[in-house]
C-alpha cells in the first residue's frame, strides 16, 4: 500500500513542504502539493529528485572506531573498555564496525581524558545547521554544559554569520523580516549577491512570476551575468564592490533628498551623523565609477536603482555573494541603511531578505550553536572562539577533541592545507554523519544517523518560519540528539530525554522570546503553513511593525566607508594585470547542495554534475590557452579542472563551483574574512591561472 506522507526538504533554506510516497518503507516519489504554502506545488530538482541518498548503499549504517585510536589509546583503557575492544569485528581496513553501546561509552571516557589531561577548553563542537532544532540545541548543549566548552559553531561561519552581525545591532534582528509571499505584494525587488534561480529556485520562481505579471520590477547587481538577470534590469559590477555600490545607493537617495523623514524622525538614531559621512565621502559618489575601467556605465545605472528602491515599496532580497566577503558584515549594515532610509521595512511587500544557505542554519543560530550567543541570542556567560581561531588554536595543541556534526569542516571550509594540518593535532575526533564525506573519513569514531526524512523535528527555514517535520520511513539508528544524550549520560549523566518532544518542550523555553508559544501540537496543526517566530499564541509573518527589536525599540545608523583594493584600485590606477592573473568567485548550481554529501548519492542529480567546471569569458580564450587549468594561490593549488568559456563573464574573472572535494577548490583560499565574523572570502579571490 502507498503512503503519502506530508514533510518539509532537506535541502536549502527555502523549507519547501514536500509529500513522500511511499511504500515498503522505501520513498518511490517526492513531490509538492498544490497547496503548498513554501513549495506553492513547485520542488526546484534537488527536493523533487534527490531523496534516493536515504536508501543508498553508502550510507553509515553503523557506529565504526578507527582501528589506529583503538591501538593507540588501548593500554590507557578502563578494564572493561578493553576488554570488549579485544572482541571488535573488522568493518574494513581502518575501521572496526563497533557496538553502539560500547562506542557512546569510549567517547564518553576519552573526552573526559582529555578534558581532565587539557582542561575544559580543550575541546570544540562544529555543526549544527543541517540537522533539527532538537539537535541543534543538544549540541551547543552537549558542549556547553555536558563539556562545559564555550567553543561551539556551526555552518553559519562560512555563509550569513555576516548578516546576524550587520542586522542585529542596528534592528535587533539578523533574520529575514517578511514572507515569502510579499514578493506578490511588492513594487520593486533588488537582488544582490544571490545566484537565485540555483541557490534557492522557489523562491526566484516567485520574483519570476511577479516580473512577468509586471507587478514587480526586478533589478539583479552581481559581478556576472545570471539566469535571474533576464527578468528585470542586470548590474554587472566589480569584484568587491559591494559596500561601495550600496554606499553610492544611499548617496543618491540622500543627497537628492529621496529619504522618508517621517519615518526616520520617528523610528531612527544616529541619521545626521551617517548623511555627514555619506556625502562627504569621495567613494560614496557614483561618478567615482568613470574611473573603473569597463564598468563605467554604472555611474548612471546605480542612482537609477537607487531612485526606483527609494520611490516604490521595495524588498532587498541578498546571498553569499554580499556575506562572503572582507567587509560582508558592512555590507549587510549598508543593506539595513537603505531600508532605514526610505521606510522600507516593518510593513507588507517591503523588507530585508538574507536568503540563508542550511535547511536549519536560522534554527541552529536561534538555539544558539554559535560561540558568542546562547539559545534566543543572549550572551553566554563565557564567549568561545569561532571556527578559524579554533584552528589556530589545533595547530598550537590547545584544542584536542572536535565532535562535529553535519558539518564537512575537512571540504567547505577555506585553507583546507592548514586545516588538514590542525585536524592531525586533535587526539579526537567524533562525527555524526550519513555519509563517509572528508570529515568522517578524518573521524576516530563515527555514529551513523538518521537523515531528515527518517526522522521527527524542527527546522527553522529563511523566512523565520517553523516546520515540523515527521519521518517518510522508518529508521532503527539514532538521531543526532539521541547520540549526543547517551555520550554525555555516561559523563555526567544530566541528559534526561526520551523523545524529540521532550527536547524541544525544553528548546522552545530556552528560545523564550521567539519558539515559546510553538509546541509541537501547535505546530502539527499547522503544518502545511507552518509558524513564523516570533511565536506566542499566533505566529509573526512581518517584524518590525511598530518598533524594531532593539533596546530602546529604535533603527541605527553605523556608517562605514568602503576601502579602495584588489581589482577595483587595479583598474582605477591602471595597474596592468599579469598574463595569468584572474579574479575568481565560486557559487552553486542547481543540481548540487553544498559539498554534496546527499547530492552526490543521487543518482539523478550526480549525473548531471558530476565535476566542478570554472566559467571564463570568451574573450580570455587565447590568454588561458586550454579548456583545462590549475588555479593557485600562496595557499595551495585545485586540481585540473575543465573550462566553460561563456559570454556572461566578464574578461580577466572566472567563476567554479566547488560541489566535489577532489577540486580542491577551497584549497585555494587563505584565511583572509570578514574583519568583524570570520567568514571567508570565498567570493572574491585573486588566481594565478595555468593551463593543464
Amino acid at each position: 500500500m502507498i503512503a503519502d506522507i506530508n514533510s518539509v526538504c532537506t535541502y536549502c533554506g527555502v523549507g519547501c513542504d514536500i509529500t513522500g510516497q511511499v511504500q515498503d518503507n522505501k520513498i518511490l516519489k517526492i513531490y509538492a502539493q498544490n497547496d503548498g504554502y513554501v513549495s506553492q506545488g513547485k520542488l526546484c530538482i534537488k527536493g523533487a529528485k534527490g531523496f534516493d541518498f536515504v536508501h543508498s548503499e553508502q550510507r553509515i549504517r553503523n557506529t565504526r572506531v578507527k582501528k589506529s585510536f583503538i591501538e593507540k589509546n588501548f593500554d590507557e583503557m578502563p578494564r572493561e573498555l578493553k576488554a570488549r575492544a579485544k572482541t571488535l569485528k573488522d568493518f574494513d581496513e581502518e575501521y572496526f564496525e563497533t557496538p553502539y553501546e560500547f562506542t557512546t561509552s569510549l567517547a564518553a571516557w576519552k573526552l573526559s581524558e582529555i578534558k581532565e589531561k587539557y582542561g575544559r577548553h580543550s575541546f570544540c563542537g562544529m555543526g549544527g545547521a543541517r540537522t533539527s532544532c532538537e539537535s541543534s540545541y543538544m549540541f551547543q548543549k552537549f558542549v556547553r554544559e555536558g563539556m562545559d566548552s564555550p567553543h561551539v559553531d556551526c555552518c553559519a561561519r562560512v555563509c550569513h554569520s555576516p548578516s546576524l552581525k550587520g542586522m542585529k545591532p542596528l534592528i535587533g534582528e539578523g533574520a529575514a523580516t517578511n514572507p515569502f509571499d510579499d514578493i506578490y505584494k511588492t513594487e520593486n525587488i533588488i537582488i544582490m549577491g544571490s545566484n537565485t534561480t540555483e541557490a534557492h529556485p522557489i523562491v526566484s520562481n516567485r520574483i519570476i512570476k511577479a516580473s512577468k505579471a509586471k507587478t514587480a520590477e526586478v533589478t539583479v547587481i552581481d559581478v556576472r551575468n545570471i539566469q535571474i538577470g533576464k527578468y528585470g534590469k542586470e548590474l554587472v559590477i566589480p569584484y568587491e564592490a559591494n559596500l561601495l555600490v550600496l554606499n553610492m545607493m544611499a548617496y543618491v537617495i540622500l543627497s537628492e533628498k529621496l529619504y522618508d523623514n517621517k519615518f526616520i524622525d520617528s523610528r531612527c538614531e544616529g541619521f545626521e551623523e551617517y548623511k555627514e559621512s555619506i556625502l562627504n565621502d569621495p567613494y560614496a559618489n557614483p561618478q567615482f565609477l568613470r574611473n573603473i575601467k569597463g564598468y563605467e556605465e554604472l555611474a548612471d545605472q546605480i542612482p537609477e536603482v537607487a531612485r526606483q528602491y527609494a520611490n516604490k515599496k521595495s524588498m532587498f532580497f541578498w546571498g553569499l555573494g554580499i556575506t562572503e566577503h572582507l567587509d560582508g558584515s558592512y555590507a549587510v549594515m549598508a543593506i539595513v541603511h537603505l531600508a532605514l532610509l526610505t521606510g522600507n521595512i516593518g510593513k507588507e511587500g517591503t523588507g530585508l531578505m538574507p536568503l540563508r544557505g542550511q535547511n536549519n542554519v536560522q534554527g541552529a543560530c536561534d538555539t544558539g550553536c554559535l560561540p558568542y550567543f546562547d539559545p534566543d541570542y543572549a550572551t553566554p556567560k563565557e564567549i568561545g572562539l569561532m571556527t578559524p581561531e579554533l584552528i589556530d588554536e589545533m595547530l598550537k595543541d590547545n584544542i584536542k577533541a572536535m565532535y562535529v556534526m553535519g558539518e564537512d569542516i575537512a571540504h567547505i571550509h577555506p585553507n583546507q592545507n592548514k586545516i588538514h594540518k590542525a585536524l592531525e593535532h586533535l587526539e579526537l575526533i567524533i562525527s555524526n554523519e550519513l555519509f563517509m564525506n572528508e570529515i568522517s573519513k578524518k573521524a576516530d569514531i563515527v555514529f551513523g544517523v538518521k537523515s531528515a526524512y527518517e526522522k521527527t523535528g524542527v527546522y527553522v527555514n529563511a523566512m523565520r518560519r517553523l516546520h515540523l517535520s515527521q519521518p517518510l520511513v522508518e529508521s532503527d539508528l539514532p538521531d543526532d540528539w539521541e547520540v549526543l544524550r547517551d555520550i554525555e549520560n555516561k559523563i555526567n549523566g544530566e541528559f534526561i530525554y526520551e523523545t524529540s518532544e521532550d527536547v524541544w518542550n525544553e528548546t522552545k523555553e530556552k528560545v523564550y522570546s521567539r519558539f515559546h508559544g510553538a509546541t509541537y501540537h501547535k505546530l502539527s496543526k499547522n503544518r502545511n503553513r507552518g509558524m513564523q517566530w516570533p511565536i506566542t499564541k499566533e505566529d509573526t509573518p512581518i517584524l518590525h511593525l511598530e518598533e524594531f527589536r532593539t533596546e530602546s525599540g529604535k533603527g541605527y545608523f553605523q556608517y562605514h566607508q568602503y576601502k579602495l583594493r584588489e581589482q577595483i584600485e587595479k583598474l582605477v590606477k591602471d595597474i596592468p594585470f599579469e598574463k595569468n592573473e584572474f579574479y575568481l568567485t565560486t557559487g552553486r548550481t542547481i543540481v548540487h547542495y553544498n559539498n554534496s554529501a546527499q547530492t552526490r548519492h543521487s543518482d539523478a542529480l550526480n549525473s548531471r554534475y558530476d565535476k566542478d567546471v570554472v566559467l571564463a569569458s570568451k574573450e580570455d580564450f587565447e590568454r588561458i590557452g586550454s579548456d583545462q587549468i590549475i588555479m593557485k594561490t600562496q595557499y595551495g593549488e585545485t586540481a585540473i579542472l575543465p573550462v566553460k568559456y561563456t559570454s556572461k563573464i566578464k574578461p580577466g574573472t572566472l567563476f567554479t563551483t566547488f560541489h566535489h572535494p577532489e577540486s580542491k577548490i577551497n584549497y585555494i583560499f587563505g584565511d583572509e574574512a570578514d574583519e568583524l565574523i570570520l567568514t571567508a572570502r570565498f567570493k572574491s579571490l585573486r588566481v594565478e591561472v595555468e593551463p593543464a
